[in-house]
């Protein structure tokens, strides 16, 4: 499997309704791009994600926080345990060439912040426009589709451009 591009969706894991309608069109139309979807593998934004993207033919994976890859929603093709309870995080971004946020919490901040460091692109997706307002590097987006593009746009040229930080940063 060769993917275009990776990128991650990130949001909160108790999301429903309109949050998961949004997450399942991202998925979708990553898969129709043939990015790789990964994510926190769990459920909210991340189970609707994961579902989008292997309805429309795409692959997931999922960096869990536990110990046991049986704890992915059942949209995870491939399951990462980590053990790392929340710096599972890191992994999530750090895997991605872009990140699309959705409306979350303390563990999707944490995310956009930990891009933000490791100099991923980040597309916020009908949230987080205040952050979007004062950081380099964050995007807005109104609808999935423009969301989608725009991230993979972002992670095309991150990656045609940019170098990894230094772990000492």
């Amino acid at each position: 499997m060769s993917a275009k591009a990776v990128i991650a969706v990130i949001g909160s894991g108790d999301a429903y309704g309109d949050v998961c309608d949004l997450a399942f069109e991202v998925g979708a139309g990553l898969a129709r791009h043939g990015a790789l979807l990964v994510c926190g593998g769990r459920g909210g934004v991340m189970q609707a994600a994961a579902h989008g993207a292997l309805a429309a033919g795409g692959h997931t994976l999922g960096i869990l926080p536990g110990y046991e890859r049986e704890a992915a929603n059942p949209y995870i093709e491939f399951a990462v345990a980590t053990g790392m309870g929340q710096a599972r995080n890191v992994i999530v971004v750090a895997t991605a060439d872009a990140v699309i946020a959705l409306d979350g919490e303390g563990g999707t901040l944490s995310e956009i912040g930990l891009a933000l460091k490791l100099g991923r692109p980040v597309v916020v997706l009908r949230s987080f426009a205040e952050i979007a307002d004062q950081r380099p590097g964050v995007a807005r987006a109104e609808t999935a589709a423009d969301a989608v593009e725009l991230a993979l746009d972002l992670a095309r040229r991150n990656r045609a451009g940019s170098t990894s930080p230094r772990l000492e940063d």
